[in-house]
């Protein structure tokens, strides 16, 4: 979400015009001359004032015809996308170069050789590594966070060059040395304050897994007269979603009256930070109002080696972050802030990512919540893992016919203009990374979902250079992590446990076809019988990403509501369905 203390959202937000959107698109008939023999190279290195020691990472050339900002902020699945190139590096050693030639991967176009000669701004980063002894007898090199969310762009301790302009013609000699002279400075802790608190504590489980000390983290939001009623307890609301740097969206002040209106490209909108300062002017006013619900909010810090958060469940290749959110997270927070602890006083929402993780959380941990809410959800059901169908399609890239292969597409606005294939956004993340390290969309499903290869790295789900799907991989997808067939499969004895638990909104022009999986889902939730789900599943009229529910109000806005929208009716349940003797008084002042 395009929130300032916020990471962006697992995708970026972009409705681009469908003229730019099929780059892969047929050849034409005829002879055809390829690019030049590419004789550039880009040597890259870093002083030792950088790092005395030698270094693993990834080294990334960024090579934009924008000068409107830094290449490295430059790079994503939308149509004015710049260019990015990669090459791992290990043991890098001071003043050694790096070598980005034509051989190196690269986003959109595949290399350095079909980059037209001209001027361009030119960028280097090291998104750096470190080595990981798991518990399960890998060894692995991957990007921790350092407090930024998982962004190889603004990792504190990532290298990188100052933009520079210059020439560039693929088939000269030339080498174009750059050096990383610069370092991302570390990220000052957020503070406290009279509502927002911040905690952190070392995980046995996660800490165990990894074979290094691991953290979980949470932001909360404490309610109106929590030290002026000690003895109150209060339920537990998780908000779920990205890397939360702080709780953002609540504000004690009116909006800034100097503060100089931007504009929203994904929303079309002028002036959207001022309305974002608006509505979390107005939840301050509802949060500390007469009629609000005396609960305790929370958002949870679970960035981990392959993303900005774990997704909440238990991986094999991230390992057990769903138990240490539900056994050491959720009761730390409970004692320490005079929580309820029990599952009939705690309800879970979330838009995308976080909607995902409030079905899944739910699904796998059926008596410790009362409820949720899944906004615009991540596919729940991988028939249409966004608009692939993993256990039937061959391929994921495109559609095979007899005579010609259509491009599957990965990215629409409302009107259906596509903005971006499945195979450019996945070309995207293996730019950045190989071996699904690149902390973005596609890469952190495949880490969340996946066995653990033989390299120690995920399974891959398809070739990532042709789209060929592993149906062994499928599979394994479909038995631990498939929403959709879990539900059905065990339906027997999660169906009673679930019953009035389970809310999906989504608009049916998702931006990235989530809405196919809701419709799979759905069809199943109302065949229900033993017993019926007794929840709702609901669809935005021509709405995209994230659309959570709300048919008063444009998407612009809805997102900036979710609290008040889902907290007072998770205290309703809660308040209808609490087990006899239970505390419904000490937090309803």
């Amino acid at each position: 979400m395009s929130q300032p203390a916020r990471r962006r959202s697992p995708w970026t937000f972009v409705v681009a015009s469908l003229c730019a959107a099929f780059l892969v698109a047929a050849p034409a008939c005829g002879p055809k001359s390829g690019p030049p023999e590419a004789k550039l190279k880009f040597a890259v290195s870093f002083p030792e004032a950088k790092s005395a020691a030698p270094l693993d990472g990834r080294v990334l050339l960024m090579i934009s015809n924008d000068g409107s900002s830094e290449p490295r902020r430059q790079i994503s699945d939308g149509a004015k996308t710049q260019l990015i190139f990669g090459v791992d590096v290990d043991q890098l050693a001071p003043g050694r170069e790096a070598v980005v030639d034509a051989s190196a991967f690269g986003y959109p176009l595949r290399s350095l050789a079909e980059i037209p000669a001209g001027e361009y701004y030119v960028q280097a980063l090291l998104n750096r590594y470190e080595t990981f002894r798991r518990s399960d007898g890998h060894v692995v090199k991957l990007p921790p966070d350092k407090g930024e969310g998982q962004r190889w762009n603004a990792k504190p301790g990532n290298l990188y060059s100052a933009p520079a302009k210059m020439k560039i013609d693929p088939a000269s000699a030339e080498t174009i040395r750059i050096s990383l002279d610069q370092e991302i400075p570390p990220i000052p802790p957020p503070q406290d304050t009279k509502y927002i608190r911040h905690e952190r504590i070392q995980s046995r489980l996660l800490t165990e897994f990894w074979g290094t000390p691991m953290f979980l983290g949470a932001c909360l939001l404490l309610p109106e007269g929590f030290d002026e009623h000690p003895d109150a307890r209060y339920p537990l609301i998780v908000n779920h979603g990205h890397f939360p740097y702080t709780f953002s969206g609540f504000r004690t002040e009116p909006p800034d009256p100097d503060l100089e209106p931007d504009y929203s490209e994904r929303f079309r909108l002028e002036g959207y930070n001022r309305i974002q300062q608006e509505y979390a002017y107005r939840f301050y006013k509802d949060w500390t109002g007469p009629n609000f619900p005396r609960v305790i909010l929370m958002e949870i810090q679970h960035a981990n080696p392959y993303y900005d958060d774990s997704y909440a469940v238990n991986s094999a290749n991230l390992g057990p972050y769903g138990d240490a959110i539900v056994q050491e997270l959720i009761p730390y927070i409970e004692t320490k802030y005079r929580g309820l602890g029990k599952g009939w006083a705690r309800f879970m929402y979330g838009g995308s990512t976080g909607g995902w993780e409030a079905l899944a959380a739910q699904v796998f941990y059926p008596d410790e919540f009362n409820g949720c809410v899944a906004a615009c959800p991540d596919p729940i059901d991988f028939r249409a893992y966004t608009i692939v169908n993993i256990y039937e399609h061959k391929n994921a890239y495109h559609a095979d016919g007899p005579w010609k292969k259509t491009p599957r597409p990965g990215l629409r606005n409302w009107l259906g203009e596509v903005g971006t294939t499945l195979k450019q956004a996945n070309d995207r993340e293996s730019a950045i990374a190989s071996r699904g390290r690149s902390g973005e969309q596609w890469d952190i499903w495949q880490a969340v979902y996946s066995p653990v290869g033989e390299d120690g790295y995920p399974k891959p789900i398809w070739n990532r250079e042709t789209g060929e799907i592993d149906p062994a991989v499928a599979q394994y997808w479909k038995e631990n992590y498939d929403l959709g067939y879990i539900l059905q499969r065990d339906w027997k004895t999660l169906g009673p446990k679930l019953q009035g638990k389970i809310h999906i909104y989504v608009g049916d022009m998702d931006n990235y076809y989530l809405n196919n999986a809701v419709y799979l889902v759905e069809a199943f939730l109302e065949s229900t019988k033993d017993p019926y789900y007794a929840g709702d599943v609901d669809y935005g009229d021509r709405a995209e990403h994230c659309w959570n529910g709300d048919h008063t109000r444009p998407n612009a806005l809805s997102r900036l509501r979710y609290h008040q929208m889902y907290i007072p009716k998770a205290a309703e349940r809660m308040r209808k369905t609490a087990p006899l003797g239970a505390d419904l008084t000490s937090w309803r002042y």
